[in-house]
């Protein structure tokens, strides 16, 4: 049996039993781990999580009545400082990645041999992260993908929202500064004072994060933004087609 620095409890969630009692079995027999509880069932897993409070948590990630993920964020939000090691049957890099990012600290396969589970299982207990090498590359590719994505995602949704972020009056002001109308033509065109169309534009530069006229309207142009005689004239056009 080998002997390990720390005497680690171990919980086991897995909905096959047969898959369950060989891990077991195999932990009980060839490693110093300290075997506290075990679960065919995710939410009785859970409930046994917050009674023994384990080192790690073995937890598959396909069970029908709650899948890992679900279970891996309500361990994580018991805040027991219990370390979540994924286990599948699947080298399925979206599923690493959504793993990894909800808080698990490994990752491994049910084909891998009895020793490297057991390493796994040692490397997460000792608080450190493990993956084997065979899915660390594509687990690696695929979140700098994903964070480049993501990143992406989050620009974009941000740059519409500055244009969402404007009241009706101040698209008003906006549409006509697209159209080349100087403050006193929108002033007039909208019965309001220079002093107020000149608030109304401040304003318009705040929510746009820009610092003149010109940023605001290409601001405007580039993201999507169109004035009211460009839709009119979008309105013709389609029309004019049919």
């Amino acid at each position: 049996m080998r002997q390990f620095n720390k005497q680690a409890r171990v919980m086991l969630i897995d909905d096959n039993r047969d898959h369950l009692t060989g891990i077991k079995e195999l932990l009980s027999m060839e490693s110093s781990f300290n075997i506290v509880a075990a679960s065919t069932s995710a939410n009785v897993g859970i409930s046994l999580v917050k009674k023994h409070k384990p080192d790690v948590v073995l937890m598959d990630m396909n069970m029908p009545e709650k899948d890992g993920l679900q279970a891996i964020q309500e361990i994580e939000a018991l805040g027991l400082g219990t370390k979540v090691l994924a286990l599948s049957a699947y080298d399925d890099a979206d599923l690493i990645f959504r793993a990894m990012k909800l808080g698990a600290k490994g990752y491994v396969l049910k084909t891998m041999a009895s020793s490297k589970l057991i390493d796994a299982i040692e490397e997460v207990a000792n608080g450190r992260v493990y993956m084997p090498a065979i899915l660390t590359a594509r687990f690696f590719d695929y979140f700098q993908k994903s964070f480049k994505e993501e990143a992406i995602a989050q620009q974009q949704a941000q740059d519409s929202n500055y244009l969402s972020d404007l009241t009706q009056r101040e698209e008003e002001v906006l549409d006509l500064l697209t159209q080349g109308i100087t403050y006193k033509g929108v002033a007039q065109q909208l019965f309001i004072s220079e002093t107020t169309v000149k608030t109304h534009v401040n304003n318009i530069f705040q929510k746009l994060q820009v610092n003149d006229r010109t940023q605001a309207v290409l601001y405007a142009i580039n993201h999507g933004f169109k004035s009211k005689s460009q839709a009119r004239m979008s309105n013709a056009s389609l029309a004019t087609a049919v």
